[in-house]
């Protein structure tokens, strides 16, 4: 077939990683030559070029008039719709307002999955050495085609997904895709068919850096057709679910609707049938209840209400970027968190070391030296300490602060670490030779030349490669026999902790070089136990997570051994026959068949992005709110997928980051848990403001139609309607957002995810507040018509009530659960005190400024005028608190009926 003819089908190759190169360049149809200019413009208009398809967008105006498809937003635009009827011009553009407000608000917050898409697409190489011709050269990496064989050296990014034919020490970053805490060794042996990302060592993949060495390699797939393509789509397909908290803001807006045009439908029937009231009058006091009982404040409570709550978790390290997930986080149920980075420092650690006299325990964590060596060692120790440092090519920097940052591989790093912690580092000692790292031998060797003109072979590498090479070992008095099976215990023992193994030996020589065939006879010093230790703080933060009802598993590519012994260290799991689910057990499941066992399983290893969306899907159908946390571009799907994504922001890369809902300042997991304990505190307080603010609507809504329904004097005009509804919720309904956490609040369970942000009980909790309110309302009024006052002061008074009334029952929204007959009510949140203050000056500029009375048809009110509504205000406060106490006594009536009948 003439390439020219050719489609993108027909340069697939399926598994390159499991063929061999030479299979790999027939299938291509190329050689060491690579391909002719002619031949890759060919295939380039077949395959077209090596870039990430751009997203559909949706016009801008689309976006954001799609913040107007709420069911509030509908209640709000349908009041300002009978403001515009009723010729109220003011009281719409104010309502529109409010609507506007919260729309731009939204349409700046949106775009993570737009924008995820964009930080992927950023990751890829700029440009590429590839042999066209028989000549290297330097092209775009857009113009890689399948075939093209490319070169790669130390710092290169990876411009397409490479079958490598050749490699000398190669060693790539693969952890934004696969999340290994350390470089992979790359290889040009194939590997097996049903081998995953992270065990693909004789692939290398578009984004990912060389850190090591050098190699070259066959494109087999570029674009969308590479691994981190791949990734691109599923973030485009994973779908975002709507927050706890949208679900039961949609759900309150659908029954307020009801409850509003039953109850307008209602006083329709009273006073048409039962007062014959004239047609036209009928509908404009309808309107008038319809306008007071909507609370159009409520929106723009919620979004205020959670804009604080981003401030309050910016302090706390956790930056948020999409207002619902403020409060979302209070709903979590199950965290799925990466292991590198998050749980642990990924600052690979020596823990343990072992030689043939003893074994010694290292302290400290990190790249910072202070820690100690026990017991105290002697000579075996310093030999073991000696290749620690000397065989080694990274070093430590330490900063003006007092920090210290690594120059080089984290393995090489922590046994750098090790060395200066025992006083081993040697300045004066000089590298003479060195055979690096190669993955075919798996060790790395030195010969250094002491300050007495001595000189020795250091090597350190894989515990199994240097037990082949050596003779003896290193005992206590000199050299002895190689005990071999005491040394495979000693491995064995160390890989169950979850340790990563490396070994050293020596051997004395004369020789101005060394090579690889020098490195026999050795003498065995001794092993390294490395660990990329547990953060301290994460294990106090999982327990307090466990404490809370929230389940929290590991989702790591590292193996199931090392993912296990990590997970017990920090309280994840306990035994040693708890569960692990590796991505190949995960890959035979059905989705249906993970389901079943996902709430069961805590640590799972060896992960792709398709398995952690699986994870994430899977816990979703078993009903839990999850929280998902990652740093690498493997984890941007399923941080879009879950109900909280959580991406680090020192280590993360943008395309996480663009993905999540909110970013970790400190990359920590104990910021999670404390995120979690302020969405929880948000979700109270939210709730304490919409409890608070509904019965203001109620009680407006109460005295039309009582006055609708007895035929009597509105006690209220619109405009008057407008302007509670305006006061309350800009000073009082906003106190409540400050309020500090409920005692206990970590120790209870997370909320079920479904219902309304208002249930049964507290609606009619809500109910009696307002009858409450609006009897004493029209108590006033009646009092004050009485009298003898004019009916505009009456209003005034009706108006000054309403205020007060709320002001008394805002205290006791301050503890829903318990009791505000207490000095603690004025204490713990001064928001409460200049709220207040707030709320009196208004109310005396409402009294007494003259434009306002212009406004509103407000009037000055003597002194007399406001005993009348503070009395019946300290009246109502009074009786809430019984209220409440009615309600305690029947939850523990319930309480105790529950326990009963379990037993």
């Amino acid at each position: 077939m003439a390439a020219s003819a050719a489609s993108a089908t027909d340069f697939a190759v399926d598994r390159p990683y499991a063929l061999s190169a030479h299979e790999v360049e027939r299938a291509l149809r190329t050689d060491g030559d690579g391909l002719s200019s002619d031949e890759a413009a060919a295939r380039l208009d077949a395959v077209g070029p090596n870039l990430l398809p751009e997203p559909e967008r949706t016009p801008a105006w689309r976006r954001f008039l799609s913040h107007f498809n709420d069911t509030l937003i509908y209640i709000l635009l349908g009041a300002a719709a009978i403001k515009a009827v009723m010729g109220d011009w003011l009281d719409f553009w104010v309502i529109m307002a409010v609507a506007v407000i919260n729309a731009v608000i939204g349409f700046v917050q949106e775009g993570r999955a737009e924008k995820a898409l964009a930080g992927i697409r950023g990751m890829l190489s700029a440009d590429a050495t590839a042999r066209r011709s028989g000549a290297w050269t330097t092209i775009p990496a857009a113009d890689l085609v399948p075939g093209d064989l490319v070169r790669l050296a130390p710092g290169d990014k990876v411009p397409a997904d490479l079958r490598l034919t050749s490699v000398a020490q190669l060693r790539i970053e693969e952890a934004a895709l696969t999340g290994e805490s350390v470089p992979s060794s790359k290889e040009v042996g194939a590997v097996s068919e049903d081998a995953g990302v992270g065990d693909r060592a004789s692939m290398a993949f578009s984004g990912t850096i060389v850190s090591a060495g050098q190699g070259s390699g066959i494109v087999t797939a570029t674009g969308e057709n590479t691994e981190i393509g791949k990734i691109q789509a599923l973030v485009g397909a994973a779908g975002s679910l709507t927050t706890p908290l949208t679900k039961q803001l949609d759900a309150f807006g659908r029954v307020l609707t009801l409850v509003i045009l039953g109850m307008a439908a209602v006083m329709m029937l009273i006073g048409r049938y039962l007062h014959d009231m004239p047609l036209p009058e009928l509908i404009s006091a309808t309107i008038g209840f319809a306008v007071a009982a909507i609370p159009e404040g409520l929106p723009a409570l919620v979004t205020i209400t959670l804009a604080i709550g981003v401030q309050q978790m910016a302090r706390r390290n956790a930056i948020t970027r999409k207002l619902p997930a403020v409060e979302a986080l209070g709903s979590v149920t199950t965290v799925c968190s990466d292991k590198t980075g998050t749980l642990t420092k990924n600052e690979m650690t020596v823990r343990t070391m072992v030689t043939p006299v003893a074994r010694y325990e290292v302290s400290g964590l990190g790249y910072d030296p202070t820690g100690e060596i026990t017991p105290a060692g002697g000579g075996d120790l310093a030999a073991l300490l000696a290749v620690a440092d000397l065989c080694n090519d990274a070093h430590l920097d330490e900063s003006e602060s007092g920090g210290w940052t690594l120059v080089g591989e984290p393995t090489e790093g922590a046994l750098k670490v090790v060395a200066m912690k025992g006083g081993a580092v040697d300045t004066r000692a000089q590298r003479i030779g060195v055979v690096p790292f190669d993955s075919a031998y798996k060790f790395m060797a030195t010969l250094v030349e002491a300050p007495d003109g001595s000189r020795a072979i250091l090597v350190k590498g894989a515990p199994d490669r240097l037990l082949e090479r050596s003779l003896t070992q290193r005992g206590a008095d000199g050299s002895e026999p190689l005990n071999i099976a005491f040394w495979e215990g000693a491995i064995d023992d160390l890989s169950a902790q979850g340790l990563r193994v490396l070994a050293a030996a020596r051997k004395a020589t004369r020789a101005g070089d060394v090579t690889v065939d020098d490195l026999v006879d050795l003498e065995f010093l001794g092993l390294w136990g490395i660990v990329d230790p547990p953060r301290p703080e994460a294990i106090e933060a999982i327990a307090d997570c466990h404490a809370a009802g929230i389940d929290v598993k590991m989702i790591t590519g590292d193996h199931a051994g090392t993912a296990l012994a990590i997970s017990r260290e920090m309280g994840l799991v306990s035994g040693d026959d708890a569960p692990v689910l590796t991505g190949a057990e995960l890959e035979a499941m059905s989705q249906d068949e993970l389901a079943k066992v996902v709430q069961d399983v805590d640590v799972y290893a060896r992960t792709s992005p398709e398995h952690k969306i699986r994870i994430v899907r899977a816990l979703q159908s078993r009903g839990e709110v999850v929280a998902m946390t990652g740093d690498g571009v493997n984890d941007a799907p399923a941080l879009t997928r879950a109900d909280v994504g959580i991406a680090m922001g020192i280590k993360g890369t943008e395309a996480t980051k663009e993905a999540a809902e909110i970013v970790l300042a400190d990359d920590n997991f104990a910021t999670i848990r404390s995120a979690i304990r302020e969405g929880r505190r948000i979700y109270d307080n939210l709730r304490k403001s919409v409890v608070f603010l509904l019965p203001t609507n109620g009680a407006q809504s109460l005295v039309i139609l009582v006055a609708v329904v007895f035929g009597l004097t509105l006690p209220l005009t619109p405009v008057q309607v407008l302007w509670v509804n305006m006061v309350t919720a800009v000073t009082l309904s906003l106190a409540l957002a400050y309020e500090p956490a409920e005692p206990g609040i970590m120790r209870r369970p997370p909320r079920g995810s479904g219902g309304s942000i208002v249930g049964g009980r507290e609606l009619g909790f809500v109910l009696l507040v307002s009858l409450l309110i609006g009897g004493a309302t029209l108590a006033v009024f009646g009092i004050s018509l009485a009298s003898g006052t004019d009916l505009a002061v009456a209003r005034t008074e009706a108006v000054t009530m309403l205020a007060l009334g709320q002001l008394a029952y805002l205290l006791n929204c301050r503890f829903l659960t318990r009791s505000s007959l207490t000095f603690d009510v004025f204490r713990g949140n001064p928001a409460i005190g200049w709220s207040a203050l707030a709320l009196i000056v208004l109310q005396l500029v409402y009294a007494y400024a003259p434009f306002m009375n212009s406004l509103f048809g407000s009037e000055p009110l003597t002194i007399t005028g406001w005993l009348l509504p503070i009395a019946f205000s300290i009246g109502i406060f009074l009786a809430v608190e019984v209220l409440k106490a009615m309600r305690r006594a029947g939850d523990k009536s319930a309480d105790t009926a529950t326990l009963y009948a379990s037993a």
